[in-house]
This record gives C-alpha cells, sequence and structure tokens, in this order.
C-alpha cells in the first residue's frame, strides 16, 4: 500500500516541522505544532467538504430512482466506518510522531489511548441501543 501524493506532502510538512524545532529549540515548540495542526485541519476539512458533496449528490440520485441508499446498516455505510478509521490511522502517523518527539514513550502512549478512545466512542455510536437513547426513543413508553 503506497503513500498518495497527500501522504507525502504531509510527511514533508512533519519533516519540515520537527527539523525546524531541532534549529528553534523548544522556545517556539507550541507554535511549530500549531502551524503543523493548521495544515492538517486544512486537509482534513477538504477531504470532508469533498466526501459530504459526494454523499449528497449520491443521496440525491438515490432519491431520484426512488430508492434506499445501498450499504447501509445499523453501523452507517460501509465507506463511513471505513473513512473514520481511515482518517484515524493517517493522523495517528504524524500524532505519534510529534508524542513522541516531544514526550517520548509516555507521549507516545497517550497519543494511541487518544486515538482508541476515539476510534472506541465511534464504535459505540453505532450500537442500536446507543441510537435509541440518543433519538430519545425508549423500549419502557
Amino acid at each position: 500500500m503506497g503513500m498518495t501524493g497527500h501522504d507525502r506532502d504531509l510527511k514533508k510538512e512533519l519533516d519540515a516541522t520537527l527539523q525546524t524545532r531541532k534549529e528553534l529549540g523548544a522556545e517556539y515548540e507550541a507554535e511549530l505544532v500549531d502551524s503543523f495542526l493548521e495544515k492538517v485541519e486544512t486537509r482534513l476539512d477538504s477531504a470532508v467538504e469533498r466526501r459530504m458533496r459526494r454523499q449528497a449528490a449520491e443521496q440525491q440520485m438515490t432519491a431520484a430512482r426512488g430508492g434506499r441508499p445501498g450499504g447501509e446498516s445499523e453501523f452507517g455505510t460501509f465507506g463511513e466506518r471505513f473513512g473514520f478509521a481511515a482518517v484515524s490511522l493517517v493522523l495517528a502517523i504524524p500524532l505519534s510522531a510529534i508524542g513522541a518527539a516531544n514526550a517520548g514513550l509516555a507521549g507516545l502512549l497517550v497519543t494511541w489511548a487518544g486515538i482508541v478512545g476515539v476510534n472506541a466512542v465511534q464504535v459505540a455510536r453505532g450500537f442500536p441501543w446507543q441510537r435509541k437513547r440518543d433519538r430519545g426513543d425508549s423500549e419502557w413508553t
């Protein structure tokens, strides 16, 4: 599985950020991390925007055909589940590097605990009993 152009660009940005931190020292660390995270956020925003436009177009096509969207389950579409997992893993690379570079093994462990936690919450949101509670439905009424 090769890296895409965006992945290569992001890796270059991370490498440049880490090199700049080495040259400038720890006093500029917060600004460098903020700058890098802004670039990651911009990339994510554009990817989410493209995905939302594509999903809206797919829903319009499905509605025009009079059918229900394909591939849906009680946990969302396969694309939604896969997309969330893929974004988590892509972001895990630079976040792991930043955590390890700044706080060593403890930073790496905290980073991965956060990644696992976010994914666990996402999975838990898909359970049917969780959806009923979120909508305000009750099995008791």
